[in-house]
């Protein structure tokens, strides 16, 4: 095994394929990811598809929140605008599914610039109120443009086919979320080794010394929420499809806390942290679900007092993740391999 791993230029240090063994165990994962479909049921199918869902869209904030430092809670309303654009496309313009998806989005990218504006003049928390205010915004459109949307009735998407043949079902569905997964987390980790990653991390450290050095602070900070928006709304176009329906309940503002809780969790700054944390939030609260079960087996008729607990301890996790490990899941995957690639000389 390896006790040391020395880089002598930035192109070593940042690329994908570090080693042999790396690639190997990668090569694992993709071959797992193709068996899965063919051994798993409806449920884990299911799964499958929600976490492939959370990745991506954690991914896409965390390229503006972890990489560039600029606070978002407007995340879910870019994942709704891009099922709306995807779903008036397709019903009403007789786009294909498939051509739906980046026009999705651009509109979700075009809205992300806009609401990225005052990220020029304001930051922190300031920054913070103005995306919650895009969010109350874009709800209420949502809601009211009924000649839009449809207001609270929502509309019907078919689901997606190629030559008639239609995914509509979790197995034949999942191939078309892992193919985007793929996509969007290959596009992301070159991103972040770019030039354009480089600026993003600059102005996350400090925008003001970001500038001195000459980087242009209104062209990065507005392609940062022009990226995440754009995955946001890739996001939106795969669920909607994927549910067959769109209604404005699908993207309130507990959606946007719960893809800031999968970056804080799986760790700022680290795409693999998206990963993990988009797994963790998608994977716990079916966990809690599942012991809920149990206890209801065991002891019939207190199962209420059970029910409400679920999101006592979904909260207590976040909160413990914050207090001992503020990294989130990312740094503890790298001390352990930092232990294994080390040991058995720790120093």
């Amino acid at each position: 095994m390896r006790c040391g791993d020395f880089k002598e230029t930035y192109v070593k240090d940042e690329e994908i394929f570090q080693s042999l063994f790396v690639k190997f165990w990668l090569g694992v994962l993709f071959v797992f990811l193709i068996i899965f479909p063919f051994v798993a049921n409806q449920y884990l199918l299911y799964i499958a598809n929600m976490i492939g869902f959370a990745v991506i869209g954690a991914v896409g904030l965390n390229l503006l929140t972890g990489f560039t430092g600029q606070i978002s809670l407007g995340h879910a309303a870019f994942i709704g605008i891009g099922g709306y654009t995807s779903a008036i496309l397709v019903t009403r313009l007789g786009f294909s599914f498939w051509l739906s998806i980046p026009f999705a989005g651009l509109v979700a990218a075009a809205a992300g610039l806009v609401i990225g504006i005052p990220s020029l003049r304001v930051k922190g928390l300031y920054l913070c109120i103005a995306t919650l205010a895009a969010q109350f915004i874009f709800e209420f459109i949502f809601v009211h443009w009924e000649s839009l949307t449809n207001g609270i009735t929502g509309i019907n998407v078919p689901p997606p086919a190629i030559a008639g043949f239609e995914f509509n079902t979790e197995k034949r569905f999942y191939w078309i979320t892992l193919v985007v997964v793929i996509l969007a987390v290959i596009y992301a980790r070159n991103l972040v080794r770019s030039r354009m990653g480089r600026a993003f991390m600059a102005i996350r450290d400090r925008d003001l010394s970001a500038e001195i050095i000459g980087i242009n602070l209104f062209r990065y900070k507005l392609s940062a929420f022009a990226i995440s928006s754009f995955y946001a709304g890739v996001v939106g176009a795969l669920w909607i499809s994927y549910l067959k329906v769109i209604t404005p309940e699908h993207f309130p503002l507990l959606l946007s806390i719960e893809y800031l809780a999968m970056i804080i969790v799986g760790g700022l700054g680290s795409v693999l942290g998206a990963i993990f944390g988009g797994i963790f939030m998608t994977l716990v609260p079916e966990i809690l679900s599942f012991l809920a079960g149990i206890v209801k087996s065991i002891l019939p008729g207190r199962e209420a007092i059970f029910e409400p607990l679920k999101n006592v301890i979904f909260g207590l996790l976040i909160i413990l993740f914050l207090i001992f490990e503020p990294r989130g899941l990312a740094e503890i995957w790298n001390r352990v391999k930092s232990f294994f690639r080390l040991w058995p000389f720790s120093y």
